[in-house]
């Protein structure tokens, strides 16, 4: 059976309570599939990239028509602000019915009333929120032209800085390292392995240090960085000091260079291999 994430952000966990380790999240709009019940009010659900988890079935919306009825509709995306308040009328006045954040996925109704939209929820909830802070919804790769995506790669990951470190995380409320990249690639419609490893049948191929470029992969032990060009990279770290999103260098003599995460490098992987 299918079902739709319907929270912002949807924990997926090892077990069947909140009070463990964060394992991953979903957003809300995405459509998973449910492997089992895990425990009464628990099910073990599959993402559309493949990852597992056990999630609270208060977090969605669950059937296969209902799932079927939301895929059809057409979709956008929260993506120019972290975080956005879904209200009751178009303006700033109206109360409030859901807050979202950036990654969630909403289906526009065609209604519109100045600078807003109306939107439609995946348990058919409405609501008002800015057109400016929708972006398009991408189920495949909006573009073959190398460069392009490259760019776009980097640009989504950098919409996240300032974020905190969250293991497990993948939102403006948190998000870890491969959480992080694996985000970025998805809001320009490919899907990677969620954790910090390439891994067969996912889009990312080994490549040689020397060939990489902006957007690529970079892999240390447990770690995944973003190569942003410039001998600079983005990520996501838990180090004392950072705690969030980083930019470091890979070039000796930088002030931001990491000499430890240098020599630790296991492969570069790359969606343009």
């Amino acid at each position: 059976m299918k079902a739709i994430v319907n929270t912002a952000v949807c924990g997926l966990y090892g077990q069947p309570t909140r009070q463990c380790t964060l394992e991953d999240e979903a957003l809300l709009g995405m459509v998973v599939d449910i492997l089992e019940e895990a425990a009464p009010g628990w099910v073990r659900i599959r993402t559309h990239y493949r990852y597992e988890g056990i999630v609270s079935t208060d977090d969605l919306v669950m059937g296969d028509d209902k799932a079927a009825a939301w895929e059809a509709l057409p979709k956008k995306i929260i993506l120019y602000k972290d975080a956005c308040d879904v209200l009751s009328a178009p303006k700033v006045q109206g109360w409030h019915v859901r807050e979202l954040v950036r990654g969630c996925i909403i289906a526009p109704t065609g209604e519109e009333e100045g600078s807003w939209a109306k939107i439609a929820l995946p348990d058919g909830v409405t609501g008002w929120v800015p057109k400016g802070i929708l972006g398009e919804y991408y189920a495949a790769p909006f573009t073959d032209d190398e460069e392009t995506m490259r760019n776009a790669l980097v640009e989504a990951a950098m919409r996240y800085m300032g974020t905190h470190y969250r293991w497990g995380g993948k939102s403006p409320r948190g998000i870890d390292c491969s959480g992080l990249v694996s985000t970025a690639y998805m809001l320009c419609g490919i899907l990677i392995h969620r954790d910090a490893k390439l891994l067969e049948g996912f889009p990312l191929k080994a490549i040689e240090m020397k060939d990489m470029r902006k957007g690529d992969a970079i892999f240390f032990p447990g770690h995944v960085a973003m190569y942003i060009g410039g001998g600079r990279y983005l990520h996501s770290t838990a180090r004392d000091g950072d705690n969030g999103l980083t930019i470091n260098s890979l070039i000796p003599g930088e002030p931001d260079f990491r000499a430890d995460l240098l020599e630790e490098i296991t492969e570069i992987g790359s969606y343009f291999a």
